[in-house]
């Protein structure tokens, strides 16, 4: 079956870096748009970033545009999440989702995969 399994996550600064990489499995990778999403305590969860089954298309949300950077390794069945500059209202877990859609799906709706999560905790 389909898994995704998050990592990076961690306790950083203001001002400091993370990466997350998300390793797939069970499905043909190219075949599946992907993005990261947030949920931070009380609140629903949201779209962060989206990238297409190439990876030649990105799409951000205004809140991390500049700042956090999408990436994908066809290759290696993996994504990544790039996050410079992290800000204390970054902080929640972040999740890896999948679709066999096509575009950059910026609606939690639109994935059906996802992963278990990941912390990310931002502190000022």
């Amino acid at each position: 079956q389909v898994q995704l399994v998050e990592s990076g996550g961690g306790l950083v600064q203001a001002g400091g870096s993370l990466r997350l990489s998300c390793a797939a499995s069970g499905l043909t990778f190219s075949n599946y748009a992907l993005g990261w999403l947030r949920q931070a305590p009380g609140k629903e969860r949201e779209f962060v970033t989206s990238i297409t089954r190439s990876g030649g298309g990105t799409y951000y949300a205004d809140s991390v545009k500049g700042r956090f950077t999408i990436s994908r390794d066809n290759g290696k069945m993996t994504l990544y999440l790039q996050m410079n500059n992290l800000k204390p209202e970054d902080t929640a877990v972040y999740y890896c989702a999948g679709t066999s859609g096509w575009g950059t799906p910026r609606n939690r709706r639109d994935y059906g995969y996802w992963g278990q999560g990941t912390q990310v905790t931002v502190s000022s």
